[in-house]
């Protein structure tokens, strides 16, 4: 029993050795903490030195809006649905009127005579624009041009001396260096917002040309158009637009490059044409099954489905089956990097090609021709969903920032199946798809080809302001 009595003393004994072990070990660990590899940034100097050249613009535009007409309070599938819709529609909905409607964004002065770059969407189709400095002095502002397909635009005021922006050189950013956003989103203007590249040369299948830049800098409605800096104070990009299901930010954020952004300012400024490369090919992903059909180590390229008749890449020997790895000696991983690739080439420079052909390696020298007119503003075709019974189209800048969403598809009809089941209806913007982001018609096509049959698929639609998800099985 005696040995019993001993062990709350030994406990206690250690119990004192184990915190001098552990203090101990504290101490030892602090004498020989490893250092750092980066320090926390301070982004103040950037702000003090350039935050008064990020302004505020303020755009009013006119558009057609519908009159209010009371929905149908029966669900699509009812059979009573028909007969009470007409009472819905047609000759008894109100008729159609002019509203003028005022959108905020950003830009950032690069001369000291007044241009000023911003995103194309802030002030396509104003008829008024104003922007406003830091210090609070207000000027009327002339639309000198855009480009839709770059997103970019680029305005004069009448000014001097005006504070500018350093411009830096998109093509050197690196995943993970830190970045800075300055802008007034949701009208809180010089908001500063920070984080790191996530990725660059990100392509978004309804901007094809551009190659973004991701990162996960805070961007909301009214930073569009707006600086992203670096930790040297210079701007690498514009930013342009978030992924979102809610309409607020989730983490993933895009940016136009500023490379990309002042070949278009250039020739905007000069009052010349803004020309694009073009190779002349329909290209399509290459799929694990596509790969060892074309005896391909890894499902990577962009796959020539079918060429443009005496296009450059036919007349340089291109084929339809060749699989494209690498262009200019950089990289093709997937279909989507090529056209901001091909894009962002000047015509009449020859470019290396580097193809697989029948599984053998070949490079081919390109003279990039210039991207036809017809081609250049082609839009989204509206898509008939056979499995969904229903047909989907595009929709516009105008009609996203409307409903305060970044992505989806308009439901244009619906027929008796699966999605009139579930219940939706025309005029409903179908937004997400089994956790998959809708960023055009053809995309939804192609995942609804391939989602699994007799299954529930949650899918995320919005009707008016607001949005929700509902389950589709299909056959």
């Amino acid at each position: 029993m005696g040995h019993l009595k001993d062990r709350p003393h030994r406990r206690r004994w250690k119990s004192v050795a184990l915190a001098m072990g552990f203090a101990g070990g504290i101490a030892c660990q602090g004498a020989f903490a490893a250092q750092p590899i980066v320090g926390l940034p301070d982004f103040t100097p950037i702000i003090q030195h350039y935050g008064a050249a990020v302004v505020n613009i303020s755009s009013t535009s006119t558009k057609l809006v519908r009159g209010s007409t009371p929905v149908n309070p029966l669900p699509p599938n009812s059979p009573f649905y028909p007969f009470f819709q007409r009472f819905f529609s047609g000759p008894n909905a109100a008729p159609s009127q002019k509203e003028k409607v005022e959108s905020l964004g950003s830009g950032f002065i690069i001369s000291r005579s007044g241009y000023i770059v911003t995103a194309a969407h802030v002030v396509r189709g104003a008829t008024h624009i104003v922007v406003g400095l830091s210090n609070h002095h207000v000027y009327k502002a002339k639309l000198v041009g855009l480009s839709v397909r770059y997103d970019t635009a680029l305005l004069k005021i009448k000014g001097h001396d005006l504070p500018t922006v350093p411009l830096g050189d998109s093509d050197h950013l690196q995943v993970g260096q830190w970045l800075l956003a300055v802008g007034a989103p949701f009208g809180f203007y010089n908001t500063v917002t920070q984080g790191v590249v996530s990725a660059v040369n990100r392509p978004l299948s309804d901007d094809e040309y551009i190659p973004f830049i991701q990162s996960d800098v805070p961007i909301n409605p009214g930073n569009s158009g707006g600086p992203l800096f670096n930790m040297s104070g210079e701007v690498v990009g514009i930013n342009d637009q978030i992924y979102t299901s809610n309409g607020g930010y989730m983490g993933l954020s895009f940016s136009i490059p500023i490379n990309a952004a002042m070949r278009v300012v250039n020739a905007l400024e000069h009052h010349q044409a803004i020309r694009f490369g073009w190779l002349g090919v329909d290209v399509q992903g290459v799929s694990a099954e596509m790969a060892r059909a074309m005896r391909l180590k890894e499902p990577v390229g962009a796959l020539i489905a079918s060429l443009a008749h005496n296009g450059p890449a036919a007349k340089a020997g291109l084929k339809p089956g060749d699989v494209i790895i690498t262009y200019d000696n950089k990289p093709v991983y997937s279909v989507g990097q090529l056209p901001p690739l091909v894009g962002n080439t000047s015509p009449g420079t020859r470019v290396p090609v580097g193809i697989m052909r029948k599984g053998h390696p070949l490079t081919i020298r390109v003279r990039v021709g210039t991207l036809p007119k017809n081609l250049r503003h082609a839009p989204s075709r509206n898509v008939t969903l056979t499995r969904l019974h229903m047909e989907v189209g595009p929709l516009t800048h105008e009609a996203l920032n409307d409903m305060g969403i970044h992505h989806g598809v308009v439901v244009l009809s619906v027929d008796p199946g699966p999605a009139q089941n579930a219940g939706i209806a025309p005029g409903m913007v179908v937004q997400e798809l089994n956790g998959t982001p809708i960023t055009s018609p053809s995309q939804i096509a192609h995942l609804v080809a391939n989602l699994p049959a007799h299954t529930p698929i949650p899918v995320l639609v919005r009707r008016g302001k607001e949005s929700a998800y509902i389950v589709v099985t299909l056959p």
